[in-house]
């Protein structure tokens, strides 16, 4: 078959003869009458093949009424703004930007015939029965209203921006952690020694009268008089240990604190008479540390300097200068390990081994009643919280330690509040290291304790121009502390909100073991190489050493990431699928109806118009009434008559519409 054209702009179609020819009353279309109808193929030619349009609009055309693709009909209907037709513009005719129809009749019957949402056209085909058109109405406003009640409870989850934790595994070389140790073991500075025999003194006084217990006064005592000058510092012995039944019916031990002017008091109470001890005999401490000088250097290194006995780690010897060293009022003499190496492989052999002496001399036993080693792993420019992350090694043993690190990242705003660092918080981080929450939160605590007691807690950094608490200075600040702190563990102080979570994190899991060590057989010939030797026994100078081994147990290492529930793209997602499920349409079915909108909108404006203009007319002039059954003759100039320079009404604006649009232009 091959095509042929008789006439520009028509296709001729031949058949041969054998070719069934339309029934009778079948519909016959002239060539060019409209794209995908069936036109009579002329007597000699026979059937072709291929066969085209007779010009690119007629192909556009039968494109557009029938395709599939939403939207592309509407390319065809709106052309004249007349429901699935064409109509050339006629001769002496404009063609004309924006026309509306002239009813809502009309536009809600053109959008029920055109539209590519599912239901809409059984509006239409149902005209004729009243029940089905009205079940049809509910049904599809009834698909609409759900539709949109899914909606709200989507945007309404969306809002509340919900995440999910996404775990991924990595493998790669990691930098090894620092490992910070130390001996438990605080000692006295040689500036006030009086100062704290007064305190052993006042604690001995103390416990006898709750307990009756008489400590002994031997050469190894702590409590042994120290000769030299007498301090002129008095403690206050107000504050004292009491036993507190009163307060309930558990039994209690605890001491008393008021503010400057007396007015105020409450009782620190704890339930255990050990703790009880330890807390009293620590407020006092703070208060003799206080009297330092600010730029104390502590005689810490040479004492424990045999602390560590040897240190290896992937099978080198550890020099002086991987480790630095300082002095915890309570765990004593720290040594922090910092080598900067990065982990080759896993493995004991491959991480940190030592021999470290526990040394039991008791210089403040009441203060520190624990006998080992006190262990924490830490991340680099992190600096160490032993009192909250730290672990205990038994001495006589020895402890594997195996890392496995994780790292989280958070997301920022809207989903969550976190950092990236100190930049974004309004805290003044105390410590010259990185940001951590733990950091912020004692930062911001010791400003908060500056700020409402006029000098900082001793254990924490000082603020620039601030100075320690001490009773001799500040007889309340106790009082003060204890409140401020009880508001904190509370959460009533504003720490919490300040002190955000760091976007990414970093933190190590810890698996242990241990098993006794040096063994039966090995303890002389160990002891004799690390030169523990002496008048006392076996026994006890097994119970000096520890040996601690601490390797990455993977290099595998799982990153947690947060990741948003609903990103933009699954939320268009997840409406797409809704509009589907109810009305099976798309974007572009979106776009009808809100063309839908504006067009009745852009209607009842010009109807209203057409009401004011006709009531205006009507006050002034007189007003006939029309016989019944009479229509009153159309205003202006016909549509088909068209004066010399008068402008074209539209079509289909009918009888006074069309008057108004002739009176506006005219």
């Amino acid at each position: 078959m091959v095509p042929g054209v008789d006439t520009p702009g028509r296709l001729a179609f031949s058949t041969p003869s054998g070719l069934t020819q339309p029934h009778a009353g079948a519909t016959v279309h002239t060539a060019g009458a409209g794209p995908g109808t069936w036109n009579p193929p002329e007597e000699g030619r026979g059937e072709r093949l291929v066969e085209l349009h007779g010009s690119f609009r007629e192909l556009l055309t039968f494109f557009c009424t029938n395709a599939t693709i939403h939207g592309a009909i509407r390319l065809v209907c709106s052309n004249q703004n007349r429901p699935g037709t064409w109509n050339p513009p006629e001769v002496g005719r404009g063609e004309r930007l924006v026309e509306l129809h002239g009813s809502f009749r009309e536009l809600l019957t053109f959008f029920c015939a055109n539209a590519t949402i599912h239901g809409a056209i059984r509006l239409v085909c149902s005209n004729q029965n009243r029940l089905k058109t009205t079940s049809w109405g509910l049904l599809f406003l009834g698909a609409l209203g759900t539709l949109y009640w899914q909606f709200g409870l989507l945007f309404e989850q969306y809002w509340r921006y919900p995440v999910i934790m996404t775990v991924s595994v990595h493998s790669e070389r990691k930098l090894f952690p620092l490992v910070t140790l130390c001996d438990m073991n605080p000692h006295r500075p040689s500036t006030i020694h009086h100062h704290l025999q007064a305190l052993d003194e006042f604690a001995q006084e103390n416990i006898y009268s709750l307990y009756k217990f008489n400590f002994s006064r031997g050469r190894d005592t702590p409590f042994a008089d120290i000769p030299g000058p007498k301090p002129g510092f008095q403690l206050d012995r107000r504050i004292q240990l009491q036993r507190l039944s009163h307060l309930g019916s558990q039994y209690k031990v605890g001491f008393r604190l008021c503010n400057s002017t007396g007015g105020d008091c409450f009782y620190r109470a704890y339930s255990s008479g050990v703790t009880a001890v330890r807390e009293w005999y620590r407020f006092h401490y703070v208060n003799i540390l206080a009297l330092l000088p600010t730029a104390h250097e502590d005689s810490h290194q040479s004492h424990g300097s045999h602390f560590v006995f040897s240190c290896r780690y992937d099978s080198k010897d550890c020099q002086a200068r991987h480790f630095q060293t300082f002095h915890h009022p309570t765990y004593g003499s720290c040594y922090t390990f910092n080598g900067n190496w990065t982990a080759q492989r896993p493995g004991i052999t491959h991480g940190i081994s030592l021999v470290l002496r526990a040394e039991q001399q008791d210089h403040l036993p009441l203060l520190s009643t624990e006998a080992g080693i006190k262990v924490m792993v830490h991340g680099h420019h992190h600096p160490p919280f032993l009192e909250h992350h730290g672990f205990s090694i038994r001495p006589g043993t020895e402890t594997t330690i195996g890392i496995r690190e994780d790292e989280v990242h958070r997301l920022g705003s809207p989903y969550g509040h976190c950092t990236d660092g100190v930049e974004g918080v309004d805290v003044l981080l105390l410590y010259n290291t990185s940001y951590t929450m733990q950091a912020c939160l004692v930062s911001c605590f010791q400003q908060l304790m500056v700020e409402t007691c006029s000098c900082g807690y001793y254990f924490y950094p000082l603020p620039v121009g601030a100075e320690y608490c001490s009773y001799a200075r500040h007889p309340a600040w106790g009082h003060c502390f204890y409140r401020l702190h009880q508001d904190l563990e509370t959460r009533r102080l504003p720490c919490s909100s300040r002190c955000p979570r760091p976007c990414r994190e970093s933190s190590f899991k810890l698996f242990a073991g241990t098993s006794r060590w040096p063994s039966a057989k090995s303890t002389d010939w160990i002891l004799a190489v690390l030169g523990e030797r002496g008048p006392r026994g076996q026994s006890q100078r097994k119970s000096n050493v520890a040996k601690v081994n601490i390797f990455y147990q993977e290099l595998n290492y799982r990153t947690v990431d947060e990741t948003p529930v609903y990103s933009v793209p699954q939320l268009l997602s997840a409406m797409g699928s809704l509009w589907s499920l109810w009305f099976g349409s798309s974007v572009l079915s979106v776009l009808e109806l809100l063309e839908l909108l504006l067009d009745a909108t852009a209607l009842a404006l010009l109807l209203g118009f057409r009401r004011f203009r006709g009531a205006s007319t009507a006050l002034g002039a007189p007003h006939t009434m029309p016989e019944a059954g009479v229509c009153p003759p159309s205003t202006g100039t016909p549509n088909d008559v068209q004066g010399p320079g008068q402008p074209r009404l539209p079509q289909m604006f009918p009888g006074a519409l069309a008057g108004v649009w002739a009176e506006e232009l005219g």
